[in-house]
């Protein structure tokens, strides 16, 4: 327990002036992160079946293309269509000319699907801070708030289990809890800081479908470990894993802001 809060408040000592400061800084802190988090993913899935370097040279450079696509103060979330067309064409066009052995088509689709799941994430985060710092805050309270209280509530009082072939640990209770609270603190952060004048119905409701969402996201992240049966993505962090360990549900949550904001 101890080890863990430590590593908790130095990354927080590291994380939070980054998101204070933003520009360059923001964005070097952000592409550090998804780099790991790209190397993380990669090598869980290498414990089942190596993917050949030559390819995974070329997929690093696509990846980190999508990633810091958003450094020049963009605050659209719109990606470069061309970009992502480049990613396919390096994950696919290596089938035709390497063996099964070395490069197949599991290898493809696995790659294809992480790198758009984590660059399009990594990316938002970046689009995200230049919309406004608030909102990202915003984003990472409901996700903290959540994951905290359903650990509470889901130690305390835990009985019922919520997905035990994919996390025995998590229960309905924790669930519940998580969710309110979630709810709860992004919607008082929300209306306090963000804009007062907000509809505090339909904030509420957005605070639970991000809350909801980062609890998913928990879930299939951790579902890709147990596929690949490992308990962390790294241990980057004593005492909480891997970078993708901190951030599955804030990656999720991220997606789920920048779809539900483009409806208003």
């Amino acid at each position: 327990m101890k080890k863990r809060v430590i590593s908790a408040i130095i990354a927080l000592i590291i994380v939070i002036p980054l998101i204070i400061i933003g520009g360059y800084a923001y964005y070097f802190g952000v592409g550090v992160l998804s780099i790991i988090g790209f190397y993380e993913m990669i090598s869980v899935y290498e414990k089942e079946s190596k993917i050949h370097p030559f390819v995974k040279i070329l997929t690093f450079i696509s990846y980190l293309c999508i990633v810091l696509s958003s450094c020049s103060n963009s605050s659209d979330f719109n990606i470069d269509y061309r970009l992502y067309i480049l990613n396919l064409f390096v994950c696919l066009l290596p089938l035709l000319v390497m063996k099964r052995k070395d490069y197949s088509v599991n290898d493809a689709v696995f790659i294809i699907a992480i790198t758009m799941l984590l660059a399009t994430s990594f990316n938002f985060l970046i689009i995200i801070r230049n919309m406004n710092v608030l909102y990202l805050l915003y984003v990472v309270i409901i996700t903290i708030m959540s994951d905290t209280f359903a650990h509470f509530f889901g130690t305390r009082i835990g009985k019922i289990k919520l997905c035990p072939s994919v996390s025995p640990n998590k229960t309905v209770e924790g669930l519940i809890g998580g969710l309110f609270f979630g709810t709860f603190f992004g919607s008082v952060f929300f209306v306090t800081f963000v804009n007062t004048y907000a509809n505090l119905f339909l904030i509420i409701v957005i605070s639970l479908a991000l809350s909801l969402i980062s609890a998913f996201g928990d879930l299939v992240f951790s579902a890709i470990k147990r596929n690949f049966g490992v308990k962390d993505y790294g241990n980057i962090m004593p005492g909480h894993g891997g970078v993708l360990d901190r951030l599955d549900s804030v990656l999720f949550a991220i997606l789920a802001f920048s779809y539900l904001v483009s409806f208003f």
